[in-house]
């Protein structure tokens, strides 16, 4: 009895190690992938500037500033290092049509775009990966009719699949991440069939299923966990994906609604503005770029350093 429970011991004390040793290989391979360094960088920074924002936004970013200060309607930027008076009060992105902050605005945009992406993404990777698990698995008539669902919702545009829901659902924040997360759960159920598909044929599998391993628990412990790098891939870009679509949809109407700071409302609300006061088009426009940037960035990185197809020697 005590030999059995040293040598259990140590068995698992090996592959412990083994897997702390793989998951610091990793990460070495990902630090030496500039994109992903570069990607992870500014997403560091949007996700210190979502924290902060209280502490970084000179005003709430659904004060109206009539009476408060002597502003007007979409006035221009004003930074007092940059020469504008020290009579007229700062305001470094100037101010929206709604005599609102733009820089408070921003910043506090950062917060809701991130809830989007990661909010959404992960609530399609919980879905996408029990439906793929479970149809790669078990196979037959249960997989064929799981991924006919899939292909059937692979077979429209997202976004215009998204506005399809959103206009059933009714506009507004909660619907829109609904929306955009049914419309990606097929890419992460075909992503994590395909790994089951072929890691449940492995020797280790079949020897599991000999020495009568329970279903779940081979599916859980022996096949999905090699499904989770390809998931963390994709997963990064999808966040990407999710933000420019839910961006779009507010611009729309049918995602976040007034007087909520998101980026693009914001763009929505003065899109006729973008000869008069370019500045309110701009800066959140190129609030959405950095972010789309940095999880692309990001993702690249992890694909190249993960993939030992496409690694770099």
């Amino acid at each position: 009895m005590e030999t059995s429970f040293s040598k259990d011991s140590a068995e698992g004390t090996l592959q412990d190690y083994r897997s702390n040793s793989l998951w610091r290989m990793t990460l070495r391979r990902i630090l030496k992938q500039r994109s992903a360094v570069i990607g992870l960088t500014i997403l560091v920074f949007l996700l210190l500037v979502a924290i902060f924002a209280p502490l970084l936004a000179p005003y709430d970013p659904t004060q109206v500033l009539i009476g408060v200060e002597d502003v007007k309607k979409r006035q221009s930027p004003c930074i007092h290092l940059l020469g504008c008076s020290t009579d007229q009060p700062q305001h470094i992105l100037g101010i929206d049509g709604n005599v609102r902050d733009e820089f408070s605005r921003v910043i506090y945009g950062a917060r809701v775009s991130l809830f989007i992406g990661f909010s959404t993404v992960g609530f399609a990777i919980i879905v996408g990966t029990i439906l793929g698990a479970v149809a790669g698995y078990a196979g037959g008539w249960l997989d064929n009719v799981i991924m006919r669902v899939m292909d059937v919702l692979l077979a429209f545009p997202s976004l215009l699949l998204a506005i399809a829901i959103v206009s059933v659902l009714g506009p507004g924040l909660e619907n829109a991440l609904l929306a955009i997360g049914i419309v990606t759960i097929p890419v992460y159920a075909r992503v994590v069939r395909g790994s089951v598909l072929s890691v449940k044929e492995q020797e280790y599998v079949s020897a599991s299923l000999a020495l009568g391993g329970n279903h779940l628990h081979i599916l859980m412990r022996r096949i999905l966990p090699n499904a989770i790098p390809p998931l963390i891939v994709q997963g990064t870009l999808g966040i990407a994906t999710a933000i420019l679509d839910a961006a779009a949809l507010s611009f729309l109407g049918l995602g976040a609604q007034p007087p909520t700071a998101e980026w693009g409302t914001m763009l929505g609300s003065e899109r006729s503005q973008v000869f008069t006061a370019p500045h309110l088009v701009f800066f959140p426009g190129l609030a959405i770029m950095i972010t789309v940037l940095a999880f692309n960035l990001l993702g690249d990185g992890l694909r190249d350093a993960i993939d030992p197809r496409l690694r770099q020697h």
